[in-house]
């Protein structure tokens, strides 16, 4: 017997039936009248002899359905219940409808998700790559996911032997699957389903297109290591709306891992609004922007207890440009710090930066970050208010603080950067002032000291 944990309830998403009419005039006899449209294919998992009852392995019901649903597109159904699966793959044209009270749990057999040819011991991979996410699609179109129901990877089975790994090694927490993989897909969809406790990151989109995600709930417990929530990697036009976010880690990640044949920059086109931040390592870009990140906005969002709030993070050998990056209308309440640009990703810690880093040359792995406006923020930090700090051989550049009031145990530190601004801005520190104009930092309209 597989003992099941429980998934809070979520608010749901009615999907109304559209009814197609047509008038012809004169009117045809019966037998000559059109023939009703079609209603979309829905391929029912209990139909295809899925339990749905926390015990059995449903996974060849669910694949089945899935199977036939890309054979012609349309929806496969979850109708309320406990599915137990193992790894799944998706075909286009496919819409997964979780309906009220049903969760769709990962199984809890880390052998099952190991590809082939990497044994069945998960604890001796190297890489996240030798695993199969439990969902997974690649070079696909129209896919959707939506319903009021839930995804849960069941990651207590892999976060204990994580959170080991990265007591004996800091930053290092062991290879494990992620709960949704797609590569090189378009137009997809997520909206109303709730996703929770992947085994390590939970929706990541690889070098995708047309992303829209919309009123969905991302959870995980707060320690649970490297638990992201959304990791677009070398993604373009991309949407997430009034989701909620409380993650062991970033709960949002844009990350740019190579650059592309098919665009300038990698990961491009990005809008992030009227979400909520509540544990986790807050709005992050990076640490990997090796193929550029370009116009991003951040809108109308709030931060509550987020480790990092706002953040840009690189270091040599894994950056890029990062250009064209907006964030406005912030709240944010304890965060720790409130803003984070930093190009020393792992070789700082919060206040603390190289500070006698000679420079170095320039190569194409350089991070280069320019072109931030960060406008109508709101907010305190449990520590420094933030940290805006460049390389010496690569300043932050060209950076817009305008009607900005932050708070915190210090002030938000400046160094290695030139064209910074202040326009209407009030930051205040328990300790010094509110802004510390540190190394090699051209500052203008510097908030007076407090």
């Amino acid at each position: 017997m597989k003992k099941l944990l429980l998934a809070s309830s979520v608010l749901g998403l009615l999907l109304p039936l559209t009814t197609v009419c047509r008038a012809d005039a004169p009117p045809a006899p019966p037998a000559a009248a059109p023939a009703p449209a079609p209603v979309s294919n829905v391929f029912n998992v209990r139909d295809l002899g899925a339990k749905g009852d926390g015990t059995t392995d449903d996974t060849a019901a669910i694949q089945k359905a899935l199977d036939k649903c890309g054979g012609t597109g349309g929806t496969v159904e979850f109708p309320a219940g406990n599915y137990w699966s193992g790894p799944l793959t998706l075909s286009s044209k496919t819409t997964v409808l979780l309906d009220t009270g049903a969760t769709l749990w990962a199984s809890t057999n880390q052998a099952l998700y190991l590809k082939e040819g990497k044994g069945t011991n998960w604890l001796a991979t190297t890489n996240s790559s030798d695993f199969n996410s439990f969902i997974s699609g690649k070079k696909l179109t129209d896919l959707v996911f939506t319903g009021q129901g839930t995804i849960d990877g069941n990651g207590y089975a892999w976060w204990d032997e994580a959170e080991k790994a990265r007591q004996k090694v800091s930053g290092y927490t062991l290879p494990r699957p992620n709960l949704i993989g797609l590569e090189r897909c378009q137009n997809i969809t997520l909206t109303g389903i709730k996703l929770a406790n992947s085994m390590k990151f939970h929706f990541v989109p690889n070098e995708c297109e047309n992303i829209t995600i919309s009123n969905i709930s991302i959870t995980a417990p707060e320690r649970a290591a490297n638990t992201d929530g959304i990791d677009p990697g070398n993604c373009e036009n991309v949407t997430i709306t009034h989701c909620l976010f409380d993650t062991g880690d970033d709960d949002i990640a844009i990350k740019s891992t190579k650059k592309l044949k098919t665009r300038e920059f990698g990961c491009e086109n990005l809008t992030v609004t009227d979400c909520t931040f509540k544990h986790g390592h807050g709005m992050s870009i990076g640490s990997e922007t090796v193929g550029g990140v370009r116009n991003l906005l951040v809108k109308n969002c709030t931060f509550e207890n987020t480790d990092n709030g706002l953040r840009i993070k690189s270091r040599r050998g894994k950056g890029g440009i990062v250009q064209n990056i907006t964030y406005t209308d912030i709240t944010m309440t304890n965060c720790h710090p409130a803003i984070s640009i930093v190009a020393y990703y792992q070789d700082s810690t919060r206040a603390m930066y190289p500070k006698d880093d000679p420079g170095q040359p320039m190569t194409n792995t350089t991070p280069i970050f320019r072109d931030i406006h960060i406008a109508n923020v709101t907010g305190n930090s449990t520590i420094e208010a933030g940290l805006l700090v460049g390389l010496p051989e690569s300043v932050v550049s060209n950076v817009v603080f305008e009607n900005v009031t932050l708070s915190g145990k210090q002030g938000l530190i400046i160094a290695n950067a030139r064209a910074v601004q202040f326009k209407d801005c009030h930051f205040t520190a328990d300790t010094g002032p509110g802004v510390v104009a540190d190394k090699n930092a051209e500052v203008q309209g510097l908030p007076a000291v407090k």
